[in-house]
């Protein structure tokens, strides 16, 4: 008799107070903790005077993205990689855009011998909104038909604001503002054009609501890149307003501190100080940023739209 069923079982004697507080242990390594809390929700239901019935499902809560291509932008590497890791996972068709990553293809070869999927590499530079729309059409061709977008792709320039320059705001900008509406742009025009809708997810940051500290109160010199994530968090509200009619829900998912290559190379005294400004005292792995996008994208998600999602390990609560 399987753990589930013995839990159930013995919780029907309990009452729901007493289940809850069953330890967890008694369920066993779950296979993921979201698919197996859900299918205990539905192996137990509560009857109107408070006693427990057994109403075993047939299989708990899934996210089956067969039949789908997902694009992601930035999906070889960091945050992008688990995304793109994710979505294969659920059996998605995976394209990656990368702009000039010598080995995203290789990525996404091992990616698709790996989940037994379709996942190509495209090179394109997503600030060049002729070169994303080819792109884009060429994707839809190849996979497609394509159902969902990640726009993920994002840079920043570290510099005292009194040391930058027009050059450094191009390059956030370009990427991080201009990069995600021609993606999303591109998207979009794919669906309108066929009468279909889709799911967008944006990466933006928690850096859109605050200004990230080296130590207490020296701030993390990088204005461009909060004040471009403040700007693609609301560019997502003014795009969810604008497609909405046509079934294309928009949203944005804001990460924390991350473990990724672009944090590993930071002093440790700021690794430090920044992991002590979260109330789980950790910074983040990639993979834990997917789950939210995951859901998104699906079909669970069909009255979500215009939200921005923060997975900051609660950083926001201060």
């Amino acid at each position: 008799m399987s753990a589930y069923r013995k839990l159930a079982l013995r919780a029907r004697s309990l009452s729901l107070i007493d289940f809850l507080k069953l330890r967890i242990k008694d369920l066993g390594p779950p296979r993921t903790s979201l698919s197996s809390t859900l299918h205990i929700s539905r192996i137990i239901d509560t009857k109107p005077h408070g006693r427990m019935q057994h109403t075993m499902a047939s299989k708990g809560f899934t996210i089956d993205f067969s039949n789908k291509c997902i694009i992601i932008t930035g999906g070889n590497r960091g945050i992008g990689y688990a995304y793109s890791r994710a979505v294969a996972h659920a059996g998605a068709r995976v394209a990656i855009i990368y702009r000039s990553s010598k080995d995203a293809h290789e990525v996404a070869e091992n990616l698709g011998k790996e989940f037994g999927v379709q996942v190509k590499a495209y090179q394109c530079d997503v600030s060049d909104a002729q070169k994303t729309t080819e792109t884009f059409a060429l994707i839809d061709k190849d996979l497609g038909p394509v159902t969902g977008l990640i726009a993920n792709a994002g840079v920043s320039v570290v510099k005292p604001a009194l040391e930058l320059t027009s050059r450094d705001f191009h390059k956030v900008y370009g990427v991080n503002v201009l990069g995600v509406f021609n993606s999303t742009k591109a998207a979009a025009k794919l669906w309108i054009d066929k009468k279909y809708g889709g799911s967008i997810v944006i990466t933006s940051s928690m850096s859109s609501r605050i200004i990230n500290q080296v130590a207490p109160n020296k701030p993390l010199t990088q204005v461009f890149y909060n004040s471009s994530k403040g700007a693609v968090s609301i560019l997502m509200k003014g795009l969810a307003a604008e497609w909405a009619t046509h079934g294309i829900r928009v949203n944005a998912l804001s990460p924390g501190y991350v473990n990724t290559d672009q944090t590993s190379g930071m002093e440790t005294s700021v690794l430090e100080h920044q992991a002590n400004t979260i109330p789980l005292g950790r910074f983040a792995e990639p993979y834990e940023m997917t789950g939210q996008a995951v859901l998104l994208l699906s079909d669970h998600a069909s009255y979500m739209t215009g939200g921005e999602y923060f997975v900051d390990g609660g950083h926001l609560i201060w």
